[in-house]
């Protein structure tokens, strides 16, 4: 009798104790997929480091329009050229943030240590077609900001309030594409 209860309780014992491995297999990590040109760590690094300092850096309107006026400093707009030709600040450089490379930025900001400002679509409304806005967590102020920084770029500054085309005392111009 004792032989045949052990032999019931392996097999027993075995189907549970292996759908308990496979259980446990199952919420193992998946294994990364190599790509030496993307680095999620380092972005998130990037978000990190960059939080409080980002946070200090998010100008008033009278602030941001007072900065535009210093020596070497360079007014960036990522936003589409189309949306950007539709209405932007006077004096913004165009870069879409699609076309971000080490080349392309420093053609328009050669110098790393550079006062870079910027604004993105969220910083306007009442223009939806020049303004379109973007979920508040797909900002693209955030993206460029922490690419910016991404790139070595130190010293940028951000537009930080929602303002209304009609009452801005920054001044906003429309120029036609090039053709």
């Amino acid at each position: 009798m004792k032989p045949f209860v052990l032999i019931l309780l392996v097999l027993v014992t075995i189907p549970l104790v292996s759908e308990s491995s496979k259980k446990k297999k199952g919420k193992s990590k998946p294994v990364p997929i190599e790509n030496k040109l993307i680095d999620y760590g380092e972005f998130k690094r990037i978000v990190n480091r960059s939080e409080k300092e980002r946070e200090t850096h998010r100008l008033t309107e009278d602030q941001f329009l007072k900065l535009m006026e210093e020596e070497g400093v360079v007014l960036l707009d990522a936003r589409s050229e189309s949306r950007f030709h539709l209405l932007h600040i006077q004096g913004a450089k165009n870069l879409p943030f699609t076309e971000f490379t080490k080349e392309s930025l420093a053609e328009i900001i050669p110098e790393k240590k550079s006062k870079i400002l910027i604004y993105c679509n969220n910083n306007f409304e009442g223009n939806q077609e020049a303004f379109a806005a973007k979920s508040p967590a797909a900002s693209l102020n955030l993206s460029t900001y922490n690419s910016l920084k991404a790139y070595g770029y130190e010293s940028i500054y951000e537009l930080g309030p929602l303002l209304d085309v009609k009452k801005t005392v920054l001044p906003l111009v429309t120029d036609s594409p090039a053709p």
